[in-house]
């Protein structure tokens, strides 16, 4: 949790990663448990708790940077600003006590990277998106 706290500025209740399992300058692997203590449970939906999906996505945008800001030609300086979300697809609802696996692609060059993320509940895919991000200096 330290090296997440270290490569991004989101904090609880934002903080919506748990741990990085794999990352290499091209693809990562991130681990999200989703608790029923979410903040966001209460509210949707009572009685029939689903996260909401643009929190997934939220997520995967989460992993991507996290394994950005892994790289060395990412600028410890800098933050990452989501700039788009394209194809993005929900496949089956997210409850608490999943597991959210977040795995993707990505590439960065000159300030713009670009990453293709599928979320997975036990092997099974649950949501995928293209995203795209902006890196500027603090």
């Amino acid at each position: 949790m330290h090296e997440i706290l270290e490569l991004l500025p989101h904090r609880y209740p934002f903080l919506l990663i748990d741990r990085i399992l794999e990352a290499d300058p091209e693809r990562f692997k991130v681990l999200k448990n989703v608790s029923f203590n979410e903040p966001f449970f209460p509210g949707h939906f009572p009685g029939h708790p689903v996260m909401p999906g643009v929190l997934i996505v939220e997520a995967m945008a989460q992993a991507s940077v996290a394994s950005l800001a892994t790289r060395p030609d990412f600028d410890a300086g800098s933050l990452a600003y989501l700039a788009g979300v394209d194809d993005a697809r929900f496949l089956k609802p997210v409850v608490p006590g999943d597991t959210l696996i977040l795995e993707g692609t990505l590439r960065y060059r000159r300030g713009l990277g670009k990453s293709g993320v599928s979320a997975w509940v036990e092997g099974e895919e649950v949501a995928r998106a293209k995203l795209t991000f902006v890196v500027r200096s603090r």
